[in-house]
């Protein structure tokens, strides 16, 4: 069995999954599985998986019987895994070559972490035009606050995202499955970390910040405000769960002057 699954969900990747596949496949780590579940893409996704798949045999293709969405189509790839780590993957981004074998060192090395994300280059199709950084252990606070993990960076134990029931489904975590889940995982006393390298470049054009639907800011309102008394928060953080309703509201040109100021180069 191999030491590390990969889990990848696509949805209408095509654009970039090859170059996201290759990424993966070239990873100077090579103990790995990399599972993809289709979740029934209407273009020609399947068509390119099959066609790398064919060359290089660790690569696992599921397909869903209907759209079932993000969480789920994880939730899938997560009972097809064999590996002791568990990492995770979008169809538009780009790991580093030397992702993976940092990630597994370090869970090696520190066993009291179940998580490990890296900071990240943002890029378009323009090219690389922003960075975060964001290094060190992370608290049930940050976690509350959302300084967490890039999703598609973490490296996680198996037995610690199996014990907490993998990605939770339904209209409470539209969009916020990833956040989620790391406050299950901190519920149970499971605890993580950010290494401060760049290993992955995220895909994100410079205006998709605008375009988040507001019912999705209204969902995490209600599960930060429900997580906050799960994680006992202290009672004076409550004002933080209105931050993604408040944010939502905000003319564009202010929206864009944060958004440069974080992550611009």
């Amino acid at each position: 069995m191999p030491k590390l699954s990969v889990i990848m969900g696509v949805y209408n990747g095509s654009r970039k999954l090859k170059t996201a596949i290759d990424s993966i496949l070239n990873q100077s780590f090579k103990d790995f599985e990399l599972i993809i579940c289709d979740d029934c893409s209407t273009d020609n996704s399947i068509e390119i998986i099959k066609k790398i798949a064919e060359n290089d045999d660790r690569i696992k293709l599921m397909k869903n019987p209907k759209n079932l969405g993000l969480a789920a189509t994880l939730n899938n790839c997560l009972k097809a895994a064999s590996g002791d780590y568990i990492a995770r993957m979008d169809d538009d981004d780009i790991s580093h070559p030397e992702r993976f074998e940092k990630q597994v060192s370090f869970l090696n090395k520190y066993p009291e972490y179940a998580i490990v994300g890296t900071s990240r280059n943002f890029y378009d199709d323009n090219g690389i035009w922003g960075k975060e950084i964001s290094s060190g252990e992370r608290t049930k606070l940050d976690i509350y606050l959302g300084n967490t993990f890039v999703h598609p960076s973490v490296m996680i134990r198996k037995e610690a995202i199996v014990q907490v029931g993998g990605y939770t489904i339904g209209a409470r975590t539209q969009r916020t499955e990833d956040f989620d889940l790391w406050c299950k995982l901190y519920e149970k006393g499971y605890k993580g970390t950010n290494l401060k390298e760049v290993y992955l470049d995220y895909y994100e054009a410079m205006e998709s910040y605008q375009k988040r639907k507001y019912k999705y800011r209204i969902c995490e309102y209600q599960l930060k405000k429900y997580w906050r008394k799960r994680l006992n928060i202290p009672i004076k953080y409550s004002i933080y769960a209105y931050r993604p309703l408040i944010i939502g509201l905000l003319p564009k040109i202010i929206l864009k002057k944060y958004h440069d100021f974080k992550f611009k180069m």
